[in-house]
């Protein structure tokens, strides 16, 4: 397998999970006009979670099926006690409350596990390599693929072809509308911000055994997070796809051939894009 294939699988791979974090980041902007700094807590509590979970039970793919249901219980939560209160006050009241619940997340997690790096089994179906154009490639790493395009799909698929989606849709476009056509908005809201929050949990199951779990993995993943949904536009899949998709190849192969600049280079690609495109790739023209 050449260097430039490897590259360009370990960029889907990368741009597989920034699109697990960046779909539900992308919605809740786009519907709920929330900036949400607290989402790479919910990425970083579905790992140690997951972590918890193969402890106790010893079955990776029990944590898969659970986590994302205990975090998004966990966005409930604090969309229902907490959000509800800010969405009709400025995005810098969102701003600290949100930034306020990544300090307690993070205080939270050390208190309970510690400062350390912790590693996650990878499931024993996908230990090991495939030959790819006669080099080898992990397999794990290829069920990270196809699982960041599998999802692609099924979201796809609800926002587009089902009821529910209709009212999503409708709520992103203009939810003062939506709500006067009978949506309760209220529901929507929530859900959103369940969906969400599931995918990112769902995000830090399957990036602990690539990437490890250790105390502050939030940090390091919002910003290329908050840069999809920049580059892409907020409210669409498509865009968050797009934008996972061209992050993740740009931070790859800039740290394969320009190592010292490969941050500068994603922050360029950003840059750009708000100047020839503000709104991003495929953002809605209603936005502001």
């Amino acid at each position: 397998m050449s260097f430039l294939i490897g590259q360009l699988l370990n960029g889907l791979v990368y741009g597989a999970l920034l699109f697990l974090l960046s779909a539900g980041l992308s919605l809740i902007f786009g519907l709920m006009n929330v900036v949400n700094l607290a989402h790479g807590s919910f990425y970083m509590i579905g790992a140690f979670a997951a972590l918890g979970v193969v402890a106790w039970s010893g079955n990776f793919w029990l944590a898969l099926i659970l986590v994302p249901g205990i975090v998004a219980a966990l966005g409930v939560a604090i969309e229902v006690v907490f959000m509800r209160r800010l969405y009709r006050r400025s995005h810098l009241d969102q701003v600290l409350l949100t930034f306020g619940f990544t300090f307690v997340a993070f205080d939270l997690v050390q208190t309970l596990a510690g400062s350390g790096i912790y590693g996650l089994d990878k499931p024993w179906i996908f230990q090991g390599s495939l030959p790819i154009l006669g080099d080898p490639f992990p397999i794990y790493r290829l069920f990270l693929i196809a699982l960041g395009f599998g999802l692609g799909g099924v979201l796809w698929l609800f926002l587009e072809r089902s009821r529910i989606g209709a009212m999503v849709r409708a709520g992103v476009d203009d939810a003062s509308m939506a709500a006067g056509m009978g949506v309760n908005v209220g529901l929507l809201f929530t859900g959103i911000f369940a969906l969400g929050a599931a995918l990112a949990g769902l995000a830090g199951v399957v990036a602990a055994p690539e990437m490890g779990v250790y105390a502050g993995m939030d940090v390091e993943v919002m910003i290329p997070a908050f840069i999809v949904i920049v580059v892409g536009g907020m409210g669409t899949l498509r865009g968050a796809v797009a934008g996972s998709l061209l992050i993740g190849q740009a931070d790859t192969f800039g740290k394969a051939y320009l190592p010292s600049l490969s941050l500068f280079l994603v922050y360029i690609l950003m840059i750009a894009m708000l100047l020839m495109r503000p709104r991003g790739m495929f953002g809605r023209l209603g936005q502001a």
